[in-house]
């Protein structure tokens, strides 16, 4: 069922993109037990080895479904403050969090996911928020440490990377197809943002001068996820552009296999096409006639290798997932 967010003048001007390791290090948690998120992850999954088997997260657990929708407290992951935040902020922000408001969110949560508050976790949670608070920081504290810490820096330009390329967007599209470039489940007309989800339930809401937080994820693929509500700023969480190229390590034999499989042109072509580019821009660094890149753009947009979208006179390439992940020879 849809989400919609409707936008006033004061909207436009609010709204903005932020970074949040605590985000983050809840989408890694869920993707631990998300299968349909391997598929991008699995190098790190095998990077984790015994680093994730001794965790205690049961905490967290509780408000994370294995699959289907579910409302997670927006407390846990609340929108950060400024557009790049540190996760020692971000733990900071969750322990002073209200605990009044802590047991409202919980008990929402509880109401979407069936026999969750009657467990003895459950009732121990919401019997204590105050306490509930301070042992969800710490299993998100000791999540951040051994998930996602050592991996942090990698994330980090990944999700830095995806802002520089949406502003660029942002720039020269506007902001009601820049959303449409976000993700296919996001469409912008009239001030109406609509997000299609998976909830089996209809949720509107009217800005009312909040304007809309904007967080790209290198985990939340291949959902887009919407949040939060009042008190929280509306946002929109999104999967970073590149993710299939996250987790690969360049290995000399790649350059070698791709050329084997697509043949040189076409290697060449998508290789070349590290950010979106158009015919002629490709043609002149390749140094190949632009009726021989635009045949094989055309061979490997029918494969699923590239997408496609027009930024004013231009028609622009890139990558998709699919096609990163093989050049990247992941």
């Amino acid at each position: 069922m849809p989400v919609y967010m409707r936008f006033g003048p004061d909207d436009l001007l609010r709204c903005r993109f932020a970074v949040s390791p605590v985000f983050e290090t809840h989408e890694a948690v869920r993707t631990l037990r998300r299968t349909e998120r391997h598929g991008y992850h699995r190098p790190w999954l095998s990077r984790l080895g015994e680093a994730a088997a001794g965790l205690d997260l049961e905490p967290l657990w509780i408000f994370m479904p294995y699959a289907g929708p579910g409302y997670t407290p927006d407390f846990l992951g609340g929108p950060p403050q400024a557009a790049y935040t540190s996760v020692a902020d971000g733990l900071a922000q969750l322990r002073a969090t209200d605990p009044a408001l802590a047991h409202a969110e919980m008990t929402l949560s509880f109401s979407t996911l069936p026999g969750a508050a009657e467990s003895p976790l459950g009732r121990k949670l919401l019997d204590d928020p105050a306490a509930a608070i301070e042992l969800m920081a710490d299993a998100t504290e000791r999540a951040w440490h051994a998930l996602v810490e050592p991996f942090w820096p990698r994330l980090r330009d990944l999700l830095e990377a995806d802002i520089d390329f949406r502003a660029r967007q942002l720039a020269s599209a506007g902001l009601g197809e820049l959303f449409a470039l976000l993700h296919n489940r996001l469409s912008y007309e009239d001030g109406l943002l609509t997000v299609r989800t998976k909830n089996d339930y209809r949720y509107e809401r009217d800005l009312a001068g909040d304007g809309l937080m904007l967080m790209p994820s290198a985990f939340v693929w291949p959902d887009v996820v919407t949040g939060f509500q009042p008190p929280w700023q509306p946002t929109v969480i999104y999967p970073a552009r590149g993710i299939g190229t996250l987790w690969a390590d360049a290995a000399p034999e790649a350059g070698r296999s791709l050329t084997r499989l697509l043949g040189a042109g076409r290697a060449a072509v998508l290789a070349a096409l590290d950010e979106p580019a158009s015919t002629s821009a490709l043609a002149r660094r390749l140094d190949l006639a632009p009726s021989s890149v635009s045949a094989h753009l055309t061979v490997l947009k029918a494969a699923g290798l590239l997408t496609s979208h027009r930024e004013r006179h231009r028609v622009l390439y890139e990558r998709t997932p699919l096609g990163a992940a093989l050049a990247a020879g992941g």
